[in-house]
């Protein structure tokens, strides 16, 4: 049996704990509020520039905000106002 390579894939997601950040939503893991990183996606910024940011933000951290934003938002999560969540 080979060793494992790169550890277990873990998948990143957007969480909601009380005991974390008052319960808002955040990078599980992280005390990285998703709505930061999403303002950050809205405003076009690059990956690098997000990650320069927020280095302890997960690889895959930018796509579980993106996912959430998308459950939360609906498809026009990119434009949509961060206080008014689709339901």
């Amino acid at each position: 049996m080979g060793a494992l390579r790169g550890g277990p894939a873990i998948r990143a997601e957007v969480i909601s704990d009380p005991s974390v950040m008052s319960g808002d939503p955040v990078v599980r893991g992280t005390r990285i509020l998703a709505e930061t990183i999403l303002s950050y996606i809205r405003a076009g910024c690059p990956a690098e520039e997000i990650f320069r940011d927020y280095p302890s933000l997960p690889v895959d951290g930018i796509d579980a905000v993106a996912r959430w934003a998308e459950k939360t938002y609906g498809p026009d999560w990119k434009s949509a106002e961060s206080s008014a969540p689709a339901h």
